[in-house]
C-alpha cells in the first residue's frame, strides 16, 4: 500500500473523469442546462445512496470513538486551515478585503467529496469509506459557517438549509441507523438499490466538477495572479499537509481515521468554494485562480503525500 504505484493508479482516474467532464462541456454534450439537473441528482439521490451503503452495516462506525470523534476532526481541520490560510494572507500582503477573505475560504478549504471519495474507496478496504463520510459531517458543518464567516455572511439565514442538505440527512441517519443497530431491519433490496444508484455517485460527480472548471476557465488569466496561486500552493499543498499529517500519526483513533486524515491532507482546494465566493459577495476570480493553481499542482504532490503520510503515519 506504500508503494507509489497503487497510489498512482487511484488518483489519475481521478482527473481523467475530471476532465473528461471538461471535454464534454467544451463540446457541448453537457450542457448548463443539463448539468443543474445532473447535480440536484446526484447530490439529493446519488450522493446519498452512496453514504447509505458506506455506513450501513459498517462495523467500524458502530464504535463510539469513530463516530463522535471523526466529524470533530473534520469540523477541526478546516477550522486550521483557515487559520493558516489567514496568517499566509498578511504575510503575503495582500491589500483587497476580498481577496483576502477569498483566499482564507478556499485555501482554507479543500476538496473532500468527489476527489478523496473514489481514492479511499480505491485504496482501503470499505469499512474506511463510511469513517470518512463521518468526517464529512464535520466539514460540511464547518463550511456552512466559519466559510460563510469567512465571507462575512455568517449570519445569513439560508446557512442552516444549506448545512441541511440531503448528503447531511444521510450521514446523520444512516449513523443513527448503523450505531443503534436499526439497519438490520432494512429490507436486502432497499440496500441493493442504494449501492447500485451509489455506484454513479462518484463518476457523475467527477464529470460535474470538470464541467464546472470549464465553465470558469474563460475567467482565469495564467499571466497574473502569480502571488495568489503561488501562496494558496504553499499553504494548502505545503503546510496543511504536514499538519494533518502529525495529527494522523500522533492522534488516538481509529486505523480507518488515520487513513481518511491522510487522503485529506494531500488535497486541493474544493471547487464549491468558487460558488460560494460568487454567491456571498467575494472574488471569484481569485477563488479560480486557487482552486485552478492547487489542482495543477496537486497532481504532482497528492500522490506524494497520500505515499509518504501512509508511511509516516504508520498506516
Amino acid at each position: 500500500m506504500h508503494g507509489l504505484g497503487p497510489v498512482l493508479g487511484a488518483v489519475v482516474p481521478v482527473f481523467c473523469i475530471a476532465i473528461l467532464g471538461m471535454v464534454m462541456r467544451e463540446r457541448k454534450w453537457l450542457t448548463e442546462d443539463a448539468d443543474r439537473s445532473l447535480f440536484k441528482v446526484t447530490v439529493n439521490v446519488l450522493m446519498p445512496a452512496l453514504i447509505a451503503d458506506s455506513v450501513l452495516h459498517n462495523e467500524v462506525l458502530k464504535q463510539l470513538s469513530n463516530v463522535v470523534l471523526a466529524p470533530v476532526v473534520g469540523f477541526l481541520s478546516i477550522a486550521v486551515g483557515m487559520i493558516v490560510a489567514l496568517v499566509f494572507a498578511r504575510t503575503a500582503v495582500f491589500k483587497d478585503r476580498k481577496v483576502i477573505a477569498t483566499f482564507v475560504l478556499c485555501a482554507g478549504i479543500y476538496n473532500y467529496g468527489y476527489v478523496p471519495v473514489p481514492l479511499v474507496k480505491v485504496l482501503f478496504p470499505p469499512d474506511t469509506l463510511g469513517v470518512l463520510f463521518a468526517h464529512n459531517l464535520g466539514v460540511e458543518i464547518a463550511f456552512w459557517t466559519l466559510g460563510l464567516m469567512a465571507l462575512g455572511a455568517g449570519r445569513s439565514g439560508n446557512v442552516w438549509r444549506n448545512m441541511l442538505n440531503a448528503p447531511v440527512l444521510a450521514i446523520f441517519i444512516s449513523l443513527a441507523l448503523n450505531f443503534t443497530g436499526a439497519d438490520k431491519f432494512i429490507p436486502d433490496f432497499v440496500l441493493l438499490t442504494a449501492r447500485l444508484l451509489g455506484q454513479c455517485a462518484v463518476p457523475m460527480g467527477l464529470i460535474l466538477v470538470g464541467a464546472t472548471m470549464a465553465d470558469y476557465l474563460h475567467e482565469f488569466r495564467a499571466g497574473w495572479g502569480w502571488k495568489v496561486m503561488l501562496t494558496s500552493c504553499a499553504v494548502r499543498l505545503g503546510v496543511v499537509p504536514i499538519l494533518f499529517l502529525l495529527v494522523a500519526r500522533y492522534l488516538p483513533c481509529s486505523l480507518e481515521l488515520k487513513r481518511v486524515i491522510v487522503v485529506m491532507s494531500s488535497m486541493p482546494s474544493g471547487t464549491f468554494s468558487i460558488l460560494l465566493a460568487r454567491h456571498y459577495s467575494g472574488d471569484p476570480s481569485t477563488a479560480l485562480r486557487i482552486v485552478m493553481g492547487t489542482s495543477v499542482v496537486s497532481l504532482v504532490t497528492m500522490p506524494f503525500w497520500i505515499r509518504f503520510g501512509l508511511h509516516f503515519a504508520g498506516v
